[in-house]
């Protein structure tokens, strides 16, 4: 078999080559375009390099908003860790922009994709059970479904996404708050091992013991050190759960916001929300989706009751796998669309700032609808305070552990390109002036909580989400990257 897709990795690459190297084709005069070339005759036969016109190229690109997609030279989907440390290696040398794409949701442009050469990690596509270890080995191109349904069958599950489509090494790397949060930490507190390929090429294997340092810098700092081919995991055991996805109509925001205010005096830390305030051109009046989640088959009664009380536009509550439910989530209605997130961090869902954020949802709903808006929530995200205290390591994110700050995030999705900056400007404003009325309202302590990257719009400052952790930050780069190779791409640069 390996012989067969060796055979065909070749001709495929040799097909292509007369089309580079022809005549007065411009692609023999374009640098980049020549440099791919040399990546597919320095990879494995394990890896592969795609062209514009081919469907594995498309797949390569792809990103869950059509704004983060940029047309990339070639797509390189390398096979192994060895691959990888190949292709970083002639990129730094020829000093080429690139891209790092794992699950593709990323909605800043250029933080996952490149006009240069697009690095897709999708065969990084394992996942190892250890039983006598307790721990997962889970591949840097994978989603967290498939990670959930590989351990459904033995009955464990690990610190992953919420909704379906979430990449597993962007989550990770940029800290990773999970429906199982409440119990165990961030994703970034349940990392025991990175497989990382160094800006240098070298290939190693990080952990708290081999570079306190670096085991510190990747969990929270993106893409500053290296590229990760492999996370180690812990696991927990996994049982049905109980949840989904329930709207109401505006008509009820009294009662929901009750409900919601309410809920954070749950102190069952297997009980977890997101509550998304949202508007649409497709209805008259606010439409708020609320996700629940409950960590076994069924909650013990009045957790979530105030919330089923409610008369429902739609609703998928009951018992079912993790998978299920977190597939139950209606994210994937905006596929296709333009997209841009920014967070914005809240000590407490009160009813001033309910209040604000219900006036911030009709404000920008009716001022971007000629804009070509499609929808704009805002969502709240309900953890308990003690959800940093899993954790006495420092990690990059979050740079404080002693607030209980609240990660809650402004969407937005819309049809034309014409309008990208003016949604970027829309949702910068909107967290400021939510941020300014949380710390008018007594919400003092707002001024030392970070936003978090994942959320964060592009020209968010990175002392706004790395804080007193920045200087560390800084000097590890320069230590593992000096030749800056991993500025080549995008992302949060150290």
């Amino acid at each position: 078999m390996r012989c067969r897709h060796a055979l065909w990795h070749a001709l495929s690459l040799y097909s292509f080559l007369p089309h580079v190297f022809a005549g007065n084709n411009t692609l023999a005069q374009d640098p980049i375009t020549s440099l791919c070339v040399e990546i597919a005759h320095s990879i494995s036969s394990a890896g592969q390099v795609f062209f514009p016109g081919d469907p594995s190229y498309d797949a390569g690109i792809f990103h869950f908003a059509v704004s983060s997609t940029q047309q990339s030279k070639c797509v390189v989907e390398p096979g192994t860790p060895e691959d990888v440390g190949k292709i970083l290696v002639i990129l730094g040398r020829t000093r080429t922009p690139f891209a790092v794409k794992g699950g593709g949701h990323a909605t800043n442009v250029g933080f996952s994709s490149t006009l240069g050469v697009h690095i897709a990690m999708s065969r990084f596509s394992e996942v190892n059970y250890n039983s006598s270890s307790q721990t997962a080995d889970v591949g840097a191109g994978l989603v967290w479904d498939d990670v959930y349904a590989a351990l459904e069958p033995f009955g464990v599950n690990v610190v992953g996404g919420r909704v379906t489509g979430i990449g597993v090494a962007g989550f990770t790397l940029g800290g990773g708050y999970s429906w199982k949060s409440n119990q165990f930490g961030l994703a970034v507190d349940n990392v025991i091992a990175f497989e990382l390929v160094l800006p240098n090429g070298r290939i190693t294997t990080v952990t708290e013991k081999s570079d306190p340092s670096l085991f510190f810098g990747l969990k929270g700092g993106e893409n500053n050190f290296g590229i990760v081919t492999k996370f180690k995991l812990k696991t927990f055991p996994q049982t049905e759960v109980w949840g989904g996805s329930i709207d109401f109509l505006g008509s009820n925001l009294d009662a929901i916001n009750n409900a919601t205010i309410a809920f954070q005096a749950v102190t069952d830390p297997k009980a977890a929300i997101i509550a998304s305030y949202g508007s649409t051109p497709a209805l008259p009046e606010p439409l708020v989706n609320v996700l629940m989640f409950y960590d076994a088959p069924n909650p013990p009664p009045g957790i979530f009751d105030a919330f089923l009380a409610i008369p429902s536009l739609d609703s998928n509550i009951g018992t079912r796998s993790f998978l299920s439910l977190v597939q139950s989530a209606p994210s994937n209605s905006l596929q296709g669309l333009r997209s841009v997130y920014q967070g914005f961090p809240i000590l407490s869902f009160t009813a001033g700032i309910a209040e604000v954020i219900v006036n911030e949802t009709l404000f920008w709903g009716e001022r971007l609808l000629n804009q070509s808006l499609f929808d704009i929530s805002y969502s709240v995200e309900i953890f308990l305070p003690s959800v940093y205290s899993h954790n006495s390591a420092k990690t990059a994110y979050p740079p404080v552990r002693n607030i209980g700050f609240q990660p809650f995030n402004i969407a937005c999705a819309w049809n034309s390109s014409e309008f990208d900056s003016v949604f970027h400007d829309a949702v910068v404003a909107s967290s400021a002036h939510i941020h300014n009325a949380a710390i008018a309202q007594g919400q003092t302590g707002l001024t030392r909580s970070p936003i978090y990257p994942n959320y964060a719009v592009s020209g968010t400052p990175l002392a706004d989400m790395y804080g007193s952790n920045l200087p560390a930050l800084r000097a590890l780069k320069a230590r593992v990257d000096p030749e800056n190779v991993m500025g080549l791409a995008g992302g949060w640069k150290f």
